[in-house]
């Protein structure tokens, strides 16, 4: 319980903080429905980002991380140009580099510079990389289903599609 004061009358009244963040969205109007969509897309998403941090963390890896690693398992055997990896990563990150050192001394990314461009670094998935993505296969495969449980086949292709739809908008990959 905490205190509020109410403004008509001066008094002091206590009030649970949930009844008074209540009150406060009853006050309100609703938003414009692109705010409001808006709003939930971003709080969805962070959940969601979260939760998934959550498998990949007894890994020791980040979400980042596990995608750099299905990236390049994607390319395997010639791997790809690191600014390519950047390119194809679902969040982008200025610091592609610096996640691909740490990729690296962890052993699960190899770097290389190929002879007939030296300027351009390649990078692949080691052979202990490919292993971690293999026990991440199983607990990634219940998180996707669990994490969309409350929508049916149907919503769920109807969900990706207005994603996809939103996304072009703002360029698309």
């Amino acid at each position: 319980m905490y205190l509020t004061c109410q403004l008509l009358t001066n008094r002091i009244t206590p009030v649970s903080k949930k009844t008074d963040v209540r009150r406060h969205r009853e006050a309100r109007p609703a938003p414009p429905p692109a705010r409001s969509a808006y709003a939930t897309l971003l709080s969805a998403a962070d959940r969601v980002r979260a939760s998934f941090e959550i498998v990949c963390a007894p890994f020791d890896i980040t979400s980042q991380q596990y995608n750099v690693l299905r990236i390049l398992r994607g390319a395997e055997p010639e791997g790809l140009p690191t600014l390519t990896i950047a390119e194809r990563m679902i969040e982008r990150t200025p610091g592609i580099t610096r996640m691909i050192d740490r990729l690296e001394a962890k052993g699960l990314v190899a770097r290389e510079v190929r002879p007939h461009d030296r300027r351009c670094v390649y990078c692949r998935v080691t052979k202990k990389g490919l292993s971690l993505l293999k026990l991440l296969d199983d607990p990634v495969e219940e998180f996707n289903r669990s994490a969309f449980r409350a929508l049916s086949k149907a919503e769920l292709k109807q969900f990706v599609g207005l994603l996809e739809k939103t996304r072009e908008v703002h360029g698309s990959d």
